[in-house]
């Protein structure tokens, strides 16, 4: 899928008070969530589908070897915990799986999955989060039901500061 022949929307992201450009389609509460297919810290392609009849948090941060992208996933993790096991939390990022699997190890992350998106963006374009000036994703939350309808999406506007934890855990917990 080739980005350049993607929907681009100006201004609904900023880093540091400057505008971002994302690319793809954006999707919004309601919709189906579009199948991707990212690579796990093994070196395995996962498909969404994979986790279908689960309630699902999708979480894309620019990168986790960043403070907020950090601290975000460590508390996703220590969320995680108290959702039970019919909850799956996917930490979605540019990152290389090497990268990831090095940095769950370091901070302690098991109850998270980590995916990435390096290869081709197909996350990013499917959700309309891939930031073109940066080739990153955008900071943002979505919230899929067991049937895998998106229940809960929020793009955070300014891309270094973390989600509303409270709104996120909540839409989950309405699903469980």
């Amino acid at each position: 899928m080739s980005a350049t022949a993607m929907p681009e929307r100006t201004g609904r992201v900023t880093f540091k008070g400057g505008p971002l450009t994302l690319v793809g389609s954006e999707v919004r509460v309601g919709d189906p969530a579009p199948d991707f297919t990212a690579i796990d810290t093994d070196l395995a392609p996962v498909a969404l589908a994979a986790y279908r009849g689960k309630v699902v948090v999708l979480a894309a941060v620019p990168s986790l070897d960043t403070p907020v992208c950090s601290l975000e996933t460590r508390r996703f993790n220590e969320e995680a915990a108290a959702l039970g096991p019919d909850v799956q939390v996917l930490t979605i990022s540019m990152d290389l799986p090497f990268a990831q699997k090095r940095w769950c190890g370091a901070e302690g992350v098991t109850r998270v999955k980590t995916l990435s998106d390096h290869r081709d963006a197909a996350f990013g374009l499917a959700y309309g989060v891939l930031i073109k000036e940066l080739r990153l994703l955008a900071r943002a939350v979505f919230v899929l039901d067991r049937q895998g309808v998106i229940r809960y999406a929020h793009l955070v506007k300014e891309i270094a500061t973390e989600p509303d934890y409270r709104e996120v855990l909540d839409a989950v917990r309405r699903l469980t």
